[in-house]
């Protein structure tokens, strides 16, 4: 028997689901996705909120959920409406393979979320967590539903001292929620953890004293609960250098060009973009070459009108930001269009883009 196992044996498991799920019916969140145990809606929630903070997704998830009622509707939809949708939220691909998700359940199961592990998990996009959360809340399976919040949490309660960044760990305290789970109330029992870990048994001072389980929490009685969880730092994130400006033509039209439809952002639309790749000294001539030189853009720069900085999960834009005109004709395609101001709005762009169409309407 492994020390996580007999960790779980000390506890009184009983006790422990009622103070628990007690708790949260007393205490939980208004959250819209709490409304029904809709499966499509839950598990819409679910990936929003992979990444990001509750309070940014609610007004993301009412409007997603009126633009895309249902899993016909999001799967027939436009990818440019759709991403249009998730504009600002970034992880684009979490959306990309939500959509192709919800085509395979809309032709495979006939637009019912599938309520088998097997199932749902050969689902795009949908791993471990995923699929135990919709199971779990939506159907009342009782399978695990295991994230950073609650292996921070069991870590504390259970006195586990694995490394939660190292993904061999997940399976160490699956194996806990199965032994702890209430088979009577599973939808209750993982949005209970979840909700302590956002609430209660914070990453950062843990308001032991306010915690509903605190009786039963091996962390806590030994005085180690600041030291858990154990997980080792990410990878330094690379700095990359970029000029992007806002280039209009005689009738005023703004350039705007759309990503590639793999890696990074794929699809969103931008402002034209290079890398700076070394340190320039004769700073906007070389600009201008670099701009010409890859991708095949005549034009001519007035100033910067300002820096943006924006932090992906492993690299680090440094952007600056300039204004200028188109000295050549642009052919449009599918990748460049000219814009007037007043439909730039209706593309979908990455934020720091968006920052920067700021600036540009600020001037």
């Amino acid at each position: 028997m492994s020390i996580e196992q007999e960790n779980v044996k000390k506890i009184n498991i009983n006790a422990f689901q009622n103070d628990l799920i007690s708790w949260f019916k007393a205490e939980q969140r208004d959250l819209p996705w709490r409304k029904d145990r809709d499966p499509y809606k839950v598990w819409v929630s679910e990936i929003m909120l992979q990444q990001t903070r509750v309070d940014t997704v609610i007004p993301y998830f009412n409007r997603f959920i009126e633009w895309f009622p249902t899993i016909d509707d999001l799967a027939d939809a436009e990818e440019d409406k759709v991403l249009k949708a998730w504009e600002g939220l970034g992880y684009y691909s979490r959306v990309r393979n939500l959509q192709s998700a919800v085509r395979e359940v809309k032709e495979k199961y006939h637009g019912e979320v599938p309520n088998t592990p097997e199932e749902i998990s050969g689902l795009k996009g949908v791993g471990p967590y995923t699929a135990g959360a919709i199971l779990s809340i939506a159907y009342g399976i009782p399978e695990p539903a295991v994230d950073g919040n609650v292996m921070r949490v069991l870590s504390r309660i259970l006195s586990i001292w694995v490394d939660i960044a190292k993904p061999s760990s997940r399976k160490v305290f699956e194996e806990a929620v199965r032994e702890l789970i209430s088979h009577d109330d599973p939808s209750s029992f993982n949005q209970a953890m979840m909700e302590l870990g956002a609430l209660i048994c914070t990453p950062t001072s843990p308001s032991c004293l306010l915690c509903p389980v605190r009786d039963h929490c091996q962390g806590f009685e030994e005085g180690v609960q600041s030291e858990l969880p154990v997980k080792t730092k990410k990878t330094k994130t690379r700095n990359v250098e970029l000029a992007s400006a806002i280039l209009v033509d005689e009738k005023g039209r703004i350039l705007i060009h759309k990503r590639p439809s793999e890696g990074l952002l794929a699809n969103l639309w931008e402002f034209p973009t290079i890398e700076i790749l070394h340190p320039l000294q004769h700073e906007r001539e070389q600009v201008v070459a670099l701009f010409d030189e890859t991708l095949d853009l005549k034009i001519s720069l007035d100033q910067i009108i300002g820096q943006i900085q924006h932090v992906f999960s492993h690299l680090v834009w440094n952007l600056k930001v300039y204004i200028g005109k188109i000295n050549s004709n642009i052919k449009e395609s599918n990748e460049w269009k000219l814009v007037p101001v007043e439909e730039i709005t209706d593309h979908a762009f990455p934020v720091p883009y968006q920052k920067m169409f700021k600036l540009y309407q600020d001037l």
